[in-house]
């Protein structure tokens, strides 16, 4: 009856008998019950798996899948992270777990987008942002290295700062003339 469930409700995914011989659990409507509990704190109830307290949600495809793969994970008795399952469509799932998810996955995720480059600055391996989001005039630091700055779409990047915070550029071309010179002379791939 649950593999009926899952078929009605699944999604294609890539390798998906692969991932079901290696114990991936799919997080449907049918066979989870997702809330907001105590502290506004995240629980997920699985039929045949039980109830997971204090879960919360992390983007598996964070750029290119905003609303699906999101793995629901819990931190168990010897404080070590154990993934519950995959909600790999968030849109099949009411609107009051959408919201609930949501909420958690930006408690998970600090994510600005950046609107004008003042100054970026470079010291001993770290570049120092000044920037002004949608938020308003921030400053943060990230180290200089390939992999602190992603693509984001055809033309956008995604900067990770030492924190692992996200600022995102949508559109690097888009950025006025002069704050697009200073990020280019640092962030030139």
């Amino acid at each position: 009856m649950m593999a009926d469930a899952q078929q009605r409700t699944s999604v294609p995914f890539p390798g998906d008998e692969t991932l079901r011989q290696t114990g991936y659990r799919r997080l449907t409507p049918d066979n989870t019950r997702i809330f907001e509990g105590s502290f506004s704190l995240l629980h997920c109830h699985v039929e045949g798996g039980g109830l997971y307290r204090g879960v919360r949600a992390v983007l598996m495809f964070p750029i290119s899948h905003p609303d699906r793969y999101i793995s629901l994970r819990y931190t168990d008795e010897r404080d070590q992270d154990q993934e519950i399952g995959v909600i790999e469509d968030l849109l099949v799932f009411p609107e009051a777990v959408r919201q609930a998810v949501r909420e958690s996955l930006v408690r998970q995720y600090y994510e600005r987008v950046i609107h004008r480059i003042h100054s970026i600055e470079c010291n001993y391996g770290l570049l120092f942002f000044d920037v002004t989001t949608g938020q308003g005039r921030e400053r943060f630091v990230m180290q200089w290295r390939h992999d602190r700055a992603e693509d984001y779409g055809e033309t956008g990047k995604v900067l990770l700062d030492s924190l692992d915070n996200r600022y995102i550029i949508p559109d690097v071309e888009k950025l006025p003339a002069a704050d697009r010179r200073v990020f280019v002379n640092y962030i030139y791939w």
